[in-house]
């Protein structure tokens, strides 16, 4: 299953390469899709150019459903069983994303209900993607 992550601004320091470690460790393809855009209304209207036209569209939201990492992991096996061929994650801007973006959304997932900066979502989300990996792989890196 090609994985895509569309994300509003750089991660840069220690945040990319964390990112980057994760990202390399990941079996398939991660595509990284960093946007830049002055307002909240074009950052959306980015986000919504850049999704392929088929893609699984999986939002990241405090309000989202907070799964364990065995849970995410067998989401995303559901959805790999299922037909989808493309997962794309968003992470929006410091303003939220526009209601044209999570309308197009496919399911919402949140990391915990506290606010967390938007480049340290992201090493969190390329992780725990790893870990989702590992874990349908029966590989021991993930201890319950």
């Amino acid at each position: 299953m090609k994985l895509t992550l569309i994300a509003i601004g750089k991660a840069r320091g220690a945040y990319g390469e964390l990112a980057a470690e994760y990202s390399k460790r990941l079996t398939g393809s991660l595509t990284i899709r960093e946007l830049a855009a002055p307002t909240q209304k074009a950052e959306g209207a980015a986000i919504l150019a850049a999704l392929p036209p088929k893609a699984f569209v999986v939002l990241l939201d405090e309000h989202g459903k907070d799964l364990t990492s065995r849970e995410l992991a067998d989401k995303v096996s559901a959805w790999q069983g299922q037909g989808v061929t493309e997962l794309v994650f968003i992470i929006g801007g410091a303003d939220g994303l526009t209601d044209e973006v999570k309308a197009r959304s496919d399911f919402t997932l949140g990391l915990g209900r506290k606010t967390w900066p938007h480049k340290m979502v992201r090493v969190m989300l390329i992780e725990q993607l790893y870990r989702a990996q590992q874990i349908n792989n029966g590989h021991p890196y993930h201890r319950d």
